[in-house]
């Protein structure tokens, strides 16, 4: 059964190929969903698919790219979204 959440990530997250590198990491584990820059400096998203999945891109998120620095990842769950195929930035 899929599930979705709501995730912000805040740190060294922009410029860094944060979005690209969730966008990757989010389609290796057949996630749906979008990620894309915040204003507050931060980068934010959702991300849909089943719960082990998610539970990894959550890990993966709290880690991010190497030229990142990852202070702080907060997630929700949220309302599932029908007929989405992919995930973006």
């Amino acid at each position: 059964m899929a599930q979705r959440i709501a995730f912000k990530v805040e740190g060294t997250v922009q410029g860094v190929n944060f979005r690209a590198w969730s966008t990757q990491k989010a389609s290796s584990l057949g996630l749906t969903g979008f990620v894309k820059n915040s204003e507050d400096r931060s980068v934010v998203g959702e991300a849909q698919g089943d719960r082990g999945a998610l539970d990894k891109f959550v890990q993966h998120l709290n880690m991010g790219p190497e030229a990142a620095r990852v202070s702080r990842v907060d997630q929700k769950d949220i309302d599932v979204q029908n007929n989405e195929t992919e995930f973006k930035q």
